[in-house]
């Protein structure tokens, strides 16, 4: 009996003995390191934005502001700015979508590779350039082809809906002072304080009294790229605002009469429009008041164009006994009316007239261009089929009326983009559900 009793109490003391070490050890061991889960910051139409992609996203931002210098603002503010800028983009890549736009990845490739090359690198070492400046490649060459789609998507949607007209042409003409003023430039800075569509007269003049005290702010010395960064709802807002260099023809209808009386520092008043209140800035400007002269040349060809009965072979062959006989003496007006498959210019001879850089396709300017008076080229081919050229003569012609009129469609057009691609992202936008989780 005395035995067990022993036997228990030892077993009672081995056991507490045990607990004892297992709470120490509980007590002494290190805490389960914690790990943040990623999470949900919006949501578009079907689609979420994470957090990842938002800190990533803010990161690249952060690093291109800070190598330009540009004052930041508070993160929170900047946060929101960035994941408005992911909202669009994933409205846009939806729509890309569901239009069956895609870029393969040869085209991207190729896409990188010309990036590469215009920084003096092959691909790989480009490549080790991005990583060391702290990008991940891979996710860089995904970047790259949602860029590209959205490109693909604008052009799609906006660009190839918009027109110029003559009467739009003439009118720009004859409101400018001096037609040279085309050229001039303006480096600008913008700032958009938005008003809703349909939007109530307590809401425009809410955003009249902002777009006030922003430019009050701006006058007593404010950084106007941190400004635009806070609070602008312009596409430039994450680069400081900073629109770059415009030429006169090119800019926007609203503030067209007003920017080139601002000299280089001043900041404009606000203007008005369907968007909301702008606010622009002019950091510089630039004339370039000059006649535009060109070199023409007079010259004349034949074609052979290969077909079902003469093939791509024979109709150079052909072509070659043609050029012979012209050396030899024959005429080449006549041989052009007899042999040339251009029938346009055959009747003439083969005459093309006065033509200016830039008006034939790439491969027939080449081999003109190479052409002094009275030489006849080898045959060579273009898209059309044999040509032999002999050019005849060769001016310098003032074409600054022509240039000028051309340069004006140019501007109108990409001025006309620029406003109806604003116009439609306003759309889209509004049209797509967007719902912020974001925490404050």
């Amino acid at each position: 009996m005395k035995q067990l009793f022993q036997s228990n109490l030892l077993g009672q003391v081995l056991t507490g003995l045990l607990l004892a070490s297992l709470l120490t050890s509980l007590v002494n061991a290190k805490r389960p390191e914690i790990i943040e889960l990623d999470y949900v910051v919006a949501i578009v139409n079907k689609d979420v934005i994470t957090n990842s992609e938002l800190e990533r996203k803010l990161q690249e931002i952060t690093r291109q502001l800070e190598a330009k210098n540009t004052q930041l603002p508070p993160k929170s503010v900047l946060r929101k700015q960035v994941l408005e800028r992911i909202v669009i983009d994933q409205i846009q890549l939806q729509l890309a979508k569901q239009t069956g736009i895609r870029i393969s990845d040869e085209n991207l490739n190729q896409v990188l590779a010309n990036m590469a090359e215009s920084n003096n690198m092959d691909l790989d070492t480009f490549r080790r350039a991005l990583e060391n400046d702290g990008y991940d490649f891979a996710l860089f060459r995904e970047e790259m082809r949602k860029e590209m789609i959205i490109t693909q998507l604008r052009k799609r949607q906006v660009e190839s809906k918009t027109f110029v007209t003559e009467q739009e042409v003439r009118k720009q003409l004859a409101s400018m002072t001096s037609k040279q003023n085309l050229d001039n430039e303006f480096h600008l800075g913008h700032i958009l304080i938005p008003i809703p569509e349909s939007a109530k007269p307590e809401e425009i003049e809410a955003a009249k009294q902002k777009a006030d005290q922003v430019i009050t702010q701006l006058k007593f010395g404010a950084d106007f790229a941190k400004t635009a960064i806070s609070v602008s709802a312009g596409q430039q807002a994450l680069n400081g605002g900073d629109l770059g260099w415009i030429k006169q023809g090119q800019l926007p209808l609203v503030a067209e009469r007003i920017i080139p009386n601002l000299n280089p520092g001043e900041i404009s008043e606000p203007v008005r429009s369907p968007e909301g209140f702008h606010i622009v800035k002019v950091i510089n400007r630039r004339s370039h008041e000059k006649q535009h002269v060109i070199e023409q040349t007079l010259a004349r060809h034949i074609l052979i164009r290969p077909d079902d009965v003469t093939s791509s072979q024979q109709a150079a062959v052909k072509l070659n006994r043609i050029r012979t006989r012209i050396i030899d003496g024959d005429d080449f007006g006549a041989l052009a009316k007899a042999s040339s498959d251009d029938r346009a210019s055959a009747v003439q001879g083969g005459d093309l007239g006065w033509t200016s850089p830039g008006q034939m396709v790439p491969e027939f300017q080449d081999q003109m261009d190479k052409l002094g008076p009275g030489e006849i080229s080898e045959p060579f081919r273009s898209r059309f089929g044999w040509h032999i050229i002999q050019v005849l003569s060769r001016r310098t012609h003032d074409n600054t009326d022509d240039y000028i009129k051309n340069q004006a469609r140019k501007l109108i057009q990409k001025r006309k983009t620029a406003e109806q691609t604003r116009d439609w992202l306003r759309r889209i936008r509004d049209e797509a559900y967007v719902e912020f989780r974001l925490e404050e």
